[in-house]
């Protein structure tokens, strides 16, 4: 039986340019990330997923890639990457990467090639072209980023980008791109990773004809990850986690059938509301779904495109889409943090994969007062200022110190840090018993020795209270504004928040004994 370390494993996402930076210029990189690694073996994760470090204009933060096979200057070089991957090992911490099949940099070799070559070239089938229609466009599809999803070239085609203009979609109808992405694939694995994590995983095949944007979830895509299945499966105790953000859960588990991904990302989850009966129902539907087909669910509250926790549980309106991050809606921290720290707790009982966005274990809030002229996100421009997009949970973490830079480097970072951060400081937490820190140490340690994979059974409760039983311990959460009862138990393991008169208090998480 291979290892599969990652049925349980809790994974720290590293979002590398606003990790640590390691040479003063006020970028992260891998000689941050580096000098870091002691404190993330501290924290008790499993495994580091890190965005895409490869070669890039960064017109998506990375997600346009130029060179799959090479590392971006602003992060180090390969020959540190590879002394990464070997370091992070020697600690028992694991590495994910990701990659990007949907679309490359419109500064890939291949794409530079394609504009060159011409209409009806065989460079220009590595990626979708098309005449237009009269004067416009082949079809009125609108990116993902909002805008057109088609851009027009000198000589009169269009080319199809889901994304961003300088986010070309490959032609996966083409075996050229399929072979690629099969020795990518093999140059990093033999590199020593232990995961790739797939961007957009689901929307790779286009049905141009069809009037609606039919693009997400065509059954050709299955075979893509069987091909790649069999790729990793060549390596041991490799693993495949998807991103896909589908609203229909059995379409969703078919990319987690034996022969395809190990595991996906359950947005689900992360969407809900703070109210028990909506996480009660994603958590039944999440192990309906995986538990049949074997696949471990995973767990996730917040990442490098979604709200951060915190604001988003302190709204008065909980629940989280892509559509609507609900940017300005006034926002109480104190209350935000709370529930955060119960739902983190949660998260962490729970059976199967667990992730944990950088900042995320320091209780970091959303920041909403970024400059307009320094946003990079390009759904910021491609929406004419409509959404403010995602640096709000991108801005680089503060490590210590009372004033910014924070000890994330020397320089002044890419994005500003709010004074208040302050008190967030990994520093500043680090032997404080009862800060945010302090709680995902303890939680991540007792997760490791008592939890990660397995079942659940759910107990009885009053409304607005979850609770269930694992093998060696049970886990409460109240949802509620007030104190409830707990059941009998002999030992107190956790507490997202201080018992009151023997109560557990309202959005609080206890885990018993």
């Amino acid at each position: 039986m291979a290892d599969e370390w990652w049925r349980g494993a809790a994974i720290y996402q590293v979002y590398l340019r606003s990790f640590a930076d390691g040479n003063g210029d006020g970028v992260g990189d891998l000689a941050g990330l580096r000098q870091r690694l002691p404190y993330l073996a501290e924290l008790g994760i499993d495994a580091i997923w890190l965005n895409p470090w490869y070669p890039s204009p960064m017109a998506d933060g990375g997600y346009d890639v130029a060179d799959y096979r090479a590392i971006d200057p602003a992060f180090g070089t390969l020959q540190e990457a590879e002394a990464y991957i070997a370091e992070a090992h020697a600690l028992n911490i694991r590495t994910i990467i990701d990659i990007v099949p949907n679309h490359g940099s419109d500064q890939q070799d291949w794409f530079v090639q394609a504009l060159a070559a011409g209409p009806g070239s065989p460079e220009r089938e590595r990626f979708i072209f098309r005449p237009g229609t009269g004067d416009g466009p082949p079809n009125d599809w609108q990116s993902i980023f909002n805008g057109p999803a088609w851009t027009q070239a000198e000589d009169g085609e269009w080319y199809l980008h889901l994304f961003a203009p300088e986010q070309p979609d490959f032609n996966w109808r083409n075996p050229e791109v399929v072979e690629e992405f099969h020795d990518i694939l093999r140059f990093w694995l033999d590199r020593g990773v232990d995961g790739i994590r797939i961007d957009s995983a689901a929307v790779l095949f286009k049905d141009l004809d069809s009037v609606e944007e039919s693009y997400t979830d065509h059954d050709e895509v299955h075979e893509v990850y069987r091909g790649w299945r069999r790729i990793t499966d060549a390596y041991d105790g490799r693993f495949l986690v998807g991103e896909m953000w589908m609203p229909d859960q059995e379409r969703f588990a078919r990319y987690l059938r034996p022969d395809e991904m190990q595991t996906a990302f359950n947005f689900d989850f992360l969407s809900r509301p703070w109210q028990a009966d909506e996480l009660k129902a994603s958590i039944d539907l999440t192990l309906t779904t995986h538990v049949p087909i074997g696949a471990p669910p995973t767990w996730v509250l917040s990442n490098h495109d979604v709200t951060r926790p915190v604001t988003k549980y302190g709204r008065p309106d909980t629940s989280f889409s892509h559509q609507d991050r609900k940017h300005g809606m006034p926002t109480d921290l104190v209350l935000g943090e709370r529930r955060a720290r119960a739902a983190a707790l949660l998260a962490m009982a729970l059976p199967g994969g667990l992730y944990v966005y950088q900042g995320e274990e320091l209780g970091l809030p959303e920041v909403e007062d970024l400059p307009d002229q320094l946003l990079q996100d390009p759904i910021f421009t491609r929406s004419k200022g409509t959404d403010r997009g995602r640096d709000g949970c991108r801005v680089p973490l503060p490590w210590s110190g009372k004033e910014p830079p924070f000890g994330f480097g020397t320089g002044t970072p890419w994005l500003p840090q709010p004074p208040d951060w302050k008190n967030l400081t990994v520093e500043s937490q680090h032997d404080d018993q009862n800060s945010m820190l302090t709680l995902y140490r303890n939680g991540l340690r007792i997760r490791r020795s008592h939890l990660g994979d397995g079942t659940l059974r759910w107990l009885e409760t009053p409304p607005g209270v979850l609770a269930f039983y694992r093998e060696s311990l049970s886990c409460v959460t109240n949802l509620t504004p007030d104190p409830i009862e707990l059941p009998p138990y002999g030992e107190l393991l956790l507490a997202s928040s201080p018992l009151d008169d023997g109560l557990l208090a309202g959005d609080s998480t206890v885990w018993i004994r």
